[in-house]
């Protein structure tokens, strides 16, 4: 597919042209934010065409290739053009490529994280198992034709492992989160240890490993350029590339690139580094200086939840990170752009789902099982709860007290200023969302039974069954709405007399139109978090309109009354 077909449309009397660009959902880049007679959609962010981007490497055709853990894809890049195609689909066997190599015949090397998975893709697209005896497989590597792994775990191992079937030989342990590792001009391999801020080598052949540097910022990869250079990419939020010198004295030099979350970089045959960002996606070229050039842009890996607060500012709790829309009041866009632009990041808040405005604060739950207040302007946390199972939707009383659905127990929760839990439900099968009503009367959806609940005195009440995945809720006066995720519809429930008709279809919602997830997806592996569950939020504006986290193309999507509606 192509990133950049032109197309024209007249405003007024004016001539136009704009820049379509392929989203992952949606091929033409032409599929409209949502088909409704009542609602006129508007995506306040541009549509991505990768679900993040992880470990990247170049392949024998010359194209770069980016790993979508979130997504259980990968696509390979045109760095001349940006031009995406998805080679491993995401309902294919890997569940979670996190980083890649290239052996010597052109094969395909992947980290599948999430099952402890290690898979070779030959040329012809044939997928064998190497391995299912490493734990949270990482980085990747050929030196050659030897093939090493490692693991990012606590107490980690590093593994070479033998396409041919022999037992893998493990060169060290110890390793305090592994990621992407690299040979050095030395031979020997270079790995961080993310947890300790360090990067170590070993030689190839074995031995006792060694500290190269120390207080390296927040390393996530190892690479080194085609002269020999060292880099270290910093995962944080300003993206921070250090250059070691490893013949010299050890000085270093840092760059600030203004990506966030890098994760990982491959340099092409003229020594351009591309690099990749777990938090925003896409891929960028950067140059010695730090300044980058965009190949294929950023945007949303999610998004999951989505509020507004009461400046008008839109937020999106985007599993890595808490991010905005360019175009972050919601309202119709400035002068001089006509389209929708980039996305925001104010922090990276790791593995965050739901979220609710309130007063100048930020109400999070995150798949650690914990929820916290963030004050965006301190950029400060209180935590909430501890040890949740699953929490995911979340909203505020008009008392202060937090309502949770905790989908992992099947129950809704209350918590208090003084952070007191307390259980208004249980007995559900998924609760997904909750939404309160003006009399603060309490809804929640439940995407496997199909159903809508109210609940009255510890009670669940059905307000409307049959339904297809509901998941986002959201009421607007005497009406709630929700996102049916499984025929991608926006669904209006009356209050009053509990009529329901659906008010918007052909939302950009869950995996692509003929794609479809292999298996619930694992919270958590040896202890570190694994793949999300997707959760299409919504949230009601002041203004009487609704924001949608269209998670399919990673947009979030305004959808404002039409006036002639009925």
């Amino acid at each position: 597919m192509s990133l950049s077909a032109p197309s024209e449309r007249r405003r007024g009397n004016v001539r136009e042209t704009e820049t379509v660009r392929p989203s992952r959902f949606d091929e033409s880049g032409r599929r409209p934010a949502a088909t409704s007679s009542r609602w006129a959609a508007r995506r306040l962010n541009t549509p991505t065409p990768l679900w993040g981007s992880n470990g990247v490497a170049f392949g024998p055709d010359g194209r770069l290739y980016a790993a979508q853990f979130l997504a259980g894809q990968i696509s390979a890049v045109d760095p001349a053009d940006g031009d995406v195609e998805v080679v491993v689909p995401m309902d294919g066997p890997v569940q979670s490529p996190d980083d890649l190599a290239f052996g010597p015949d052109g094969s395909m090397y992947i980290t599948d994280l999430v099952p402890g998975r290690v898979w070779r893709r030959s040329p012809e697209g044939v997928y064998t198992l190497v391995s299912e005896e490493v734990k949270v497989p990482n980085g990747i590597t050929f030196v050659g034709d030897r093939l090493f792994v490692n693991e990012m775990r606590m107490n980690g191992r590093l593994m070479e492992l033998f396409p041919d079937g022999r037992d893998p030989v493990v060169l060290t342990e110890g390793l305090a989160l592994g990621n992407a590792m690299q040979v050095g001009p030395d031979g020997c391999l270079y790995y961080p240890h993310m947890m300790t801020n360090q990067v170590w080598r070993i030689p190839v052949d074995g031995g006792v490993p060694e500290v190269v540097a120390e207080d390296v910022h927040e390393p996530v990869a190892v690479r080194f350029d085609q002269g020999g250079v060292m880099l270290v990419l910093s995962r944080g939020v300003a993206g921070f590339v250090t250059r070691v010198d490893l013949h010299g004295t050890g000085s270093r030099s840092m760059i600030t690139t203004g990506v966030v979350g890098l994760d990982n970089a491959a340099f092409d045959e003229q020594n351009r580094m591309f690099v990749s960002s777990f938090a925003s996606g896409g891929v960028t070229e950067m140059y010695a200086d730090g300044r980058t050039r965009e190949i294929v842009p950023g945007g949303f890996d999610g998004p999951f939840g989505v509020t507004i607060d009461l400046g008008g500012t839109v937020y999106a709790a985007d599993h890595y990170r808490l991010a905005s829309p360019e175009n972050a009041d919601g309202g119709e866009p400035k002068p001089g752009l006509e389209q929708p632009g980039g996305v925001l990041t104010h922090d990276l808040l790791h593995f965050c789902h739901g979220i609710a405005a309130d007063n100048g604060l930020l109400h999070l739950t995150s798949q650690y099982g914990n929820v916290q207040t963030y004050d965006p302007e301190r950029k400060t946390s209180r935590v909430r709860a501890t040890g949740l199972d699953q929490p995911l939707g979340i909203t505020v009383g008009t008392d202060g007290t937090l309502i949770v659905a905790e989908a992992g127990t099947g129950r809704v929760l209350a918590i208090d200023e003084t952070d007191t839990v307390t259980v208004l439900a249980e007995g559900l099968d998924h609760p997904v969302d909750v939404a309160l009503d003006a009399e603060q009367r309490c809804y929640v959806s439940d995407d496997r039974l199909g159903t809508v609940f109210r609940i009255e005195d510890g009670r669940t009440v059905a307000v409307a069954e049959g339904l297809g995945a509901p998941q986002g809720l959201a009421v607007l006066g005497t009406e709630l709405f929700t996102v049916e995720t499984e025929h991608r519809t926006l669904r209006a429930v009356s209050l009053t007399t509990g009529e329901t008709r659906v008010d918007a279809r052909d939302l950009a919602v869950g995996p692509p139109p003929g794609v479809s997830r292999r298996t619930e997806p694992a919270l958590f592996v040896h202890g570190m978090p694994g793949s999300p569950r997707l959760f299409a939020g919504l949230a009601a504006t002041p203004d009487g309109s609704l924001l949608l986290s269209a998670n399919g193309e990673g947009t979030v999507v305004r959808l404002s009354p039409l006036s002639d509606s009925s």
